[in-house]
């Protein structure tokens, strides 16, 4: 075959390290951007992006040769060095350990969208815990909860 062709559309889900309160909104949309910087490096995109102060959502597009733990170890480790350069006074900041990758139809892009903009509407009746767990739920994904949290 002469040309290979694939549509990988990711929702990743990852908390900052003990769901500390740690991503301010001085910090949030910049680090949005850098999110889709680091992205943009590597062929991917970041479509959404959107959260509150201790985890993220993203929307992404992945080229069909970029592993999508690949890309969130990227995501992580560049922008965890990122916010402890650019930001002196989040030098306690970090990342949980873990994250979660759910693929997304091309059809169902705008309404994982919706979902990830509605964040702060969502976490006023549930925690990042209770999403989260819905989430590997949903998608039939067996966990043990002695291992979920860091």
């Amino acid at each position: 075959m002469p040309q290979s062709f694939a549509s990988l559309r990711y929702h990743i889900i990852f908390s900052t390290k003990h769901r500390m309160p740690q991503i301010t909104s001085d910090v949030q949309s910049r680090l949005y951007e850098y999110f889709g910087g680091i992205l943009r490096n590597e062929n991917g995109i970041l479509l959404f992006a959107g959260g509150i102060p201790d985890h993220v959502h993203l929307l992404v597009g992945l080229g069909r040769e970029m592993a999508v733990a690949e890309a969130v170890r990227l995501l992580k480790a560049n922008s965890s060095k990122w916010i402890h350069e650019t930001f002196p006074d989040h030098s306690g900041f970090g990342w949980q350990a873990g994250y979660g990758a759910f693929t997304v139809s091309y059809s169902n892009c705008p309404q994982v969208a919706a979902y990830i903009n509605g964040q702060a509407e969502h976490h006023r009746t549930r925690t990042f815990q209770e999403e989260f767990i819905m989430f590997l739920k949903r998608h039939e994904i067996e966990y043990d909860e002695r291992y979920l949290w860091d």
